[in-house]
């Protein structure tokens, strides 16, 4: 956990709530689950302050999709890489058997209860100044007139363009129940001969995913 701190620049005073934030509900009642509610809504907070800022003309729907498009689980979960949580995370037998460490969700979730770590071990100045520096060159390359389309949208509008079949979504595996309840989706491309899973916490973000997936799949085949 010291080279995680390092990599945050961010020296807990209290370790534990680090240790919390990187266990996983896998283990028992005492999870990350609460620091990530509070580290999701930290972020979404931080953020639009930032793109608030930063975009005085722009108006409250396209902020909204800037948001969203900074803050999804892709992007958290790559951050999730970058810190090398896989190192880190305290899975419980199951999941540590399934490669759990290795899953998006579980990283990006990680990466939320961090920053409500954080938030509780320091202030909200802090906290600020740590999710901005680890979404600094996002921000700073971010095009309020770019398109806003969500992936699943690009992801039909792409093939189309190229007569090819629709993409197929299915619903694989449910994992809990209620809101801790864990999706996990499939999506597959017939004519390109391709298909991705992916989880998360509500069917439309992982299928949200895996249209992202594709997307970048079929970008690296140009």
């Amino acid at each position: 956990m010291e080279k995680l701190q390092q990599k945050l620049n961010y020296q807990f005073k209290d370790t534990s709530l680090l240790k919390l934030a990187l266990t996983h509900r896998s283990v028992g009642r005492k999870n990350n689950e609460r620091l990530e509610f509070l580290g999701d809504s930290i972020l979404g907070l931080v953020i639009s302050r930032e793109l608030y800022k930063r975009f005085t003309q722009v108006e409250e729907g396209k902020l909204s999709r800037l948001r969203s498009r900074l803050v999804r689980g892709q992007t958290l979960a790559q951050f999730g890489l970058a810190l090398q949580l896989s190192d880190v995370l305290i899975l419980g037998s199951g999941e540590l058997k399934s490669g759990g460490y290795r899953r998006e969700s579980i990283q990006a979730d990680a990466v939320e209860a961090i920053f409500g770590a954080i938030l509780l071990d320091s202030d909200f100045e802090t906290i600020s100044i740590i999710i901005l520096d680890l979404f600094k060159d996002l921000l700073d390359n971010i095009d309020p007139n770019d398109s806003l389309k969500d992936p699943k949208t690009l992801l039909q509008e792409y093939l189309q363009k190229r007569n090819s079949t629709l993409p197929k979504y299915e619903l694989i595996k449910t994992v809990g129940k209620d809101h801790n309840a864990i999706f996990t989706v499939n999506c597959l491309l017939e004519d390109q001969k391709m298909q991705v899973d992916q989880d998360a916490k509500s069917i439309k973000r992982a299928e949200q995913s895996c249209a992202q997936a594709l997307l970048d799949k079929l970008q690296e085949r140009k």
